[in-house]
């Protein structure tokens, strides 16, 4: 079963990729990118999806072994010690444009598929220390409220109208980012706001998690460009923009079109059917498990390792890294998605 996790080491080789980014010249600044956007969609196209599941022994095997939160664990100072080498890169003057948007790239890939998918998944944990780790990593993307809005609001109302995270059908991924970007906010703050008041305090107090939230950003912030300078502070901004709009891109595709009942009593369940689903096996890889979003919301305290698949599931018809790119072009995007809506659905 070792061998199994041990699998999950694939993702640190980004890290190397970066490493060479910020160090090398010429193209290899853009290695991470085309590895996760070239070669990885390339090799799904033709590699089969992998829809086999855990038997009940291996899932209690998969339970007990601690190396897949290891994995996890790794990525908090992996991240911070790219964000540095990232900073002390670009502080340096950098005359070829190409490769400085290469760099930031490189960084922002890393902000997005690290910083907060894998906070992503310790932030569902039941454990503090994970927990705390999840908003350290959501702090490298100045997406910290995620942390609060994604548990709290996403999960509730998931596939509904009431979600500024899940797209409707015929939203095109532009359009989804202002209402996602702007209403996630807001719905956080509301969120913080509530809890403060069941705990009889008041909204503006230092006990409010999204105050807390937005004075560690700003100091965060502050310390960057003391340190390392006006421009490597705004080469960071952008690197972390490029991060967060990689989350709402996944957001997109991951509940695109699909909708929840509504009853007298409330909307139905989220059920596997409300998520989009992917057994691609490079994909899994990469993002711990997280393209087995249908599982993820029928049973959110599961671990990555533990994901399942479903039968009555929406498939993509590729991996996450195939479906971004797919979406960044929506007559393709339309003309493909709601034909496999129609055929779902039948």
């Amino acid at each position: 079963m070792k061998i199994r996790a041990l699998k999950f080491s694939l993702p640190l080789a980004i890290y190397a990729l970066a490493y060479l980014s910020f160090t090398q010249k010429g193209w290899m600044v853009f290695a991470p990118v085309l590895f996760a956007f070239l070669i990885v969609p390339s090799v799904e196209l033709l590699i089969p999806s992998n829809e086999k599941n855990l038997s009940d022994a291996e899932v209690q095997i998969a339970k007990e072994d601690r190396l897949y939160d290891i994995w996890l664990y790794a990525i908090v100072p992996l991240q911070y010690i790219a964000v540095y080498y990232f900073l002390q890169t670009v502080s340096n003057p950098i005359n070829n444009q190409l490769e400085l948007i290469g760099k930031i790239s490189a960084m922002g890939l890393l902000c997005g598929t690290f910083g907060i998918n894998v906070g992503h998944e310790l932030g569902h944990r039941r454990h503090l220390y994970e927990r705390n780790m999840a908003k350290a990593l959501l702090l490298t993307s100045l997406y910290m409220h995620f942390y609060i809005e994604h548990n709290k609001g996403h999960h509730k109302n998931v596939s509904t109208h009431e979600d500024p995270s899940s797209a409707r059908k015929g939203e095109n991924l532009y359009r989804f980012y202002l209402r996602t970007v702007i209403y996630g906010y807001i719905s956080a703050w509301k969120i913080a706001a509530d809890e403060q008041r069941k705990k009889g305090k008041p909204i503006f107090n230092v006990t409010n998690q999204m105050i807390q939230f937005q004075c560690l950003q700003l100091v965060f912030i502050a310390a960057i460009f003391g340190v390392f300078g006006i421009f490597a502070g705004c080469c960071f901004l952008a690197a972390a923009t490029i991060g967060f709009l990689l989350l709402e891109t996944v957001n997109y595709i991951e509940h695109y079109g699909l909708e929840r009942k509504k009853t007298e009593q409330g909307y139905e369940r989220a059920m596997p059917e409300h998520s989009w689903n992917s057994n691609h096996f490079l994909g899994r890889l990469l993002l711990f498990e997280l393209s087995r979003h249908s599982d993820h919301h029928y049973q959110a305290s599961r671990k990555y390792q533990l994901l399942r698949h479903h039968e009555n599931a929406p498939q993509m018809p590729t991996g996450y890294p195939g479906m971004i790119i797919l979406a960044m072009f929506p007559p393709l995007w339309f003309e493909i998605m709601h034909r496999r809506m129609a055929k779902f659905q039948d």
